[in-house]
């Protein structure tokens, strides 16, 4: 008599199935890195071969060099960007108190948002329950959502950082900014591998910040409009058993 697949070993078998594609990916694109790593060094040879020819064959070909370091790099951006994206996570998740943690990414940010021009206002609920997070994980998903934000501000604006307890026993994290928004067809294809509405842009960073969120147990949603702002809500489940000092209640 033959057992019908439970839930539990459907989605173990598709976890398996990933960690192997991921791992076959990531291989390939290390195989791409190294002969590209010599061609870009073979290319800055020969660009320098070139910097004493002035005539105008020299020049030409000096100019297609550039053209095509620049594409080296472009490619050498996108290997980066989909082995982070393809990574399999095995988090280090330990309590943690979020606010902190935002405020540590804030404040480690905050030279580089004004510079942009870009005021950053806080609005961190003191009475916030402890969370679970891979710290390291998390403070990537937070700079990604950050400089993306920033993008969408070209020439300055507000970033309203705020959390507070959401229903279903969460935590609530909103990122608001003040830039220049998207339609609805944008807004929802933001976490869709390889969309970018940026140029030369690999169209990871989204998916990329969406995986790490997930695999916290977490989701992300977006809400924006042209002309006003784009919203990134996150949510993060509260562990049952630890109370807001992190500890397990006895």
């Amino acid at each position: 008599m033959t057992t019908q697949p439970t839930v539990e070993n459907s989605h173990r078998r598709l976890v398996e199935q990933y960690t192997e594609m991921a791992r076959l990916a990531g291989g390939l694109a290390h195989e791409i890195k190294n002969p590209l790593s010599t061609i870009r060094l073979n290319m800055q040879l020969l660009a320098e071969d070139l910097e004493e020819v002035q005539t105008p064959a020299g020049r030409r070909s000096q100019k297609r060099i550039e053209v095509m370091q620049r594409e080296c790099q472009r490619l050498q951006d996108l290997l980066d960007d989909f082995l982070q994206f393809a990574k399999v996570r095995y988090l280090q998740r330990v309590p943690t108190d979020l606010n902190r943690e935002i405020e540590d990414i804030l404040d480690f940010f905050a030279p580089q948002a004004q510079g942009a021009r870009v005021e950053i206002i806080r609005y961190l609920d003191p009475e916030l329950p402890t969370v679970m997070l891979d710290r390291e994980a998390f403070r990537g998903a937070m700079l990604n959502l950050i400089l993306n934000a920033m993008q969408a501000m070209p020439e300055g604006g507000e970033l309203v950082v705020r959390t507070s307890e959401a229903g279903g026993g969460n935590v609530a994290l909103y990122l608001i900014d003040t830039g220049c928004g998207m339609d609805d067809r944008t807004a929802s294809r933001m976490f869709d591998t390889f969309f970018s509405t940026k140029p030369g842009g690999s169209g990871l960073g989204l998916p990329t910040t969406a995986k790490i969120i997930e695999s916290h147990g977490g989701r992300i949603s977006v809400q924006s409009e042209i002309g006003r702002g784009t919203q990134f809500t996150i949510e993060l489940p509260v562990p049952a058993r630890l109370d807001r000092q992190g500890e397990e209640p006895e």
